[in-house]
């Protein structure tokens, strides 16, 4: 049984026909096309999507770094849009919506909820875990069907463009920022300043730390310091003093040894993307010892989510949005590719 207004049964998004390098418009590895759209299951909602952010993690979907796991798959995980339907369950065990509020549908799309991991408040790591633009169709779509579970409720208030970014660029940061193990005043390094850094640059100003950030691209470094930055500089910059932790955003393997030896004794450094270059090797006395840590950050708990976009309403982070319509999603990805973005790119339905 389904609760609902209307229950289209098609849909018209973006599918990755065929995975290689992004190119101009109308060329590259997505088609635009119409798909049947199931109705809700007894645990899931039906959204209209009215924005969708373009993750990085949706250019290595598109370019074949990440297999699709479901046959022309449609990207997209940062989806904010109004309920159109909603399952048996929904609003009791599955939890709390009803047809016309507003949803957030992220990367996490679902879990076992019973192996070791999911049992420990750990279910990022769960073996069993789906994800949307992935395992399940996205959001670069007019509609996604989604586990009411793992979505979120949304504000009224802010502009779908500005909230479509915080549900994975700011919580993957809150993550990697949680895992860097800052203390309190200390200096953060932050490598690479696209959607995530921005936003968890901003997070932790917000906690009373110092930020240093080293990008290449003089736009990113411009807002960078009018973001609060201390201190941006090249990629290869030394640090202006040593690092209390570091975050790398940036997909470069060869920085990881950078990011290393600008840490100071007992620093960390956790590396937030789902892909990374070949790392160079490291060598112990310089990279690890005197205590440097380096970890990796694997996606988020929905903990990590409501806990940021609380912290996110208390804090209201500048979002700095390029817009695109929906229709042009791959002219996005390919200025993702080339560096022509300076903050987020959000998709916005037309």
């Amino acid at each position: 049984m389904t609760t609902t207004r209307r229950v289209p049964g098609e849909t018209e998004g973006w599918v990755v026909a065929h995975p290689g390098p992004v190119g101009t418009a109308g060329s590259g590895p997505l088609v635009w096309e119409r798909r049947s759209l199931s109705e809700p299951g007894p645990q899931e909602i039906l959204v209209e999507v009215e924005a969708c952010g373009v993750c990085r993690t949706d250019l290595h979907l598109a370019e074949g770094d990440l297999v699709p796991r479901v046959p022309r798959c449609t990207p997209g995980h940062e989806v904010v849009g109004r309920v159109r339907a909603v399952g048996a369950a929904v609003g009791s065990a599955a939890g709390n919506f009803a047809v016309g509020d507003r949803a957030g549908v992220a990367w996490l799309a679902q879990t076992c909820g019973s192996c070791s991991y999911c049992r420990s408040g750990r279910e990022n790591l769960c073996p069993d875990s789906r994800y949307t633009g992935w395992d399940r169709h996205g959001g670069y779509a007019g509609h996604v069907v989604a586990d009411a579970r793992f979505a979120y409720r949304l504000p009224e208030g802010p502009p779908a463009e500005e909230l479509a970014p915080l549900l994975c660029a700011g919580i993957i940061g809150y993550r990697a920022l949680e895992r860097a193990d800052l203390p309190a005043g200390g200096l953060l390094g932050i490598y690479g300043f696209g959607a995530s850094a921005h936003l968890t640059a901003q997070a932790a100003l917000a906690r009373g730390a110092r930020v240093a950030v080293f990008t290449r691209g003089a736009s990113a470094r411009r807002l960078a310091l009018e973001l609060g930055a201390g201190f941006a500089g090249d990629s290869y910059d030394p640090p202006p003093e040593p690092l209390d932790a570091a975050i790398l955003f940036a997909p470069v393997g060869e920085l990881v040894p950078v990011a290393l030896a600008a840490l100071d004794r007992g620093g960390t450094l956790a590396v937030a993307g789902i892909h990374l270059s070949d790392v160079p090797a490291l060598d112990y006395q310089r990279h690890l010892f005197q205590e440097r840590t380096l970890r990796s950050v694997t996606a988020n708990t929905r903990a990590d989510g409501r806990a940021y976009l609380a912290e996110a309403a208390r804090t209201r982070p500048a979002v700095h949005v390029r817009r695109y319509p929906l229709r042009q999603a791959d002219v996005a990805l390919a200025d993702l590719a080339a560096d022509r973005v300076t903050g987020v790119a959000v998709l916005v339905a037309e």
